[in-house]
């Protein structure tokens, strides 16, 4: 089991992490956005709307652990939810529904490290392609997703010669 410092860390990276995506987005014009971040890969268009369906996911499952004995959580075909028509979109929804998102997705897991039993963090949801998961792994997970996504499109950039 993880300790507090730890939860705590990967709470700051849930925090972080709208500032850190438009950050990384910043000053990026529609070609750009429309750029794979490595061959045969996502656009940095798709990466933004993919982080806030994630995401959007993300919560959801971790309030089903925190409010239910042992959920099954549903997995969906993020390839097939790229390609949907909304993708084409302005990133700026996408990054709203983050900034929004993540405010309250670090309260709830501020409030659940400060008042709750350190027990709560071994709660588990079962998910279909991954199995059991416990609190603590859905935390491991979604932190260290957002992290990676950022350093790809900021490895783009850097590649690229976009500052």
């Amino acid at each position: 089991m993880m300790d507090n410092q730890r939860r705590a860390q990967h709470i700051a990276h849930i925090k972080s992490l709208p500032n850190d995506l438009r950050n990384a987005v910043q000053g990026l014009n529609d070609e750009q956005l429309n750029t794979p971040y490595r061959e045969g890969g996502w656009t940095v268009r798709q990466v933004v709307h993919h982080v806030a369906d994630s995401h959007l996911n993300a919560i959801t499952r971790m309030r089903l652990v925190l409010t239910e004995d042992h959920p099954t959580v549903k997995p969906y075909d993020q390839d097939a939810w790229a390609r949907q028509p909304d993708y084409n979109l302005p990133i700026e929804p996408s990054l709203q529904i983050l900034d929004g998102l993540h405010l309250r997705w670090s309260v709830l897991l501020e409030h659940v490290l400060a008042h709750e039993p350190e027990s709560i963090w071994s709660r588990t949801a079962l998910h279909p392609d991954n199995g059991m998961m416990t609190l603590d792994d859905f935390l491991v997970v979604y932190s260290n997703h957002g992290t990676n996504h950022v350093a790809q499109i900021t490895g783009l950039r850097q590649q690229k010669g976009w500052s």
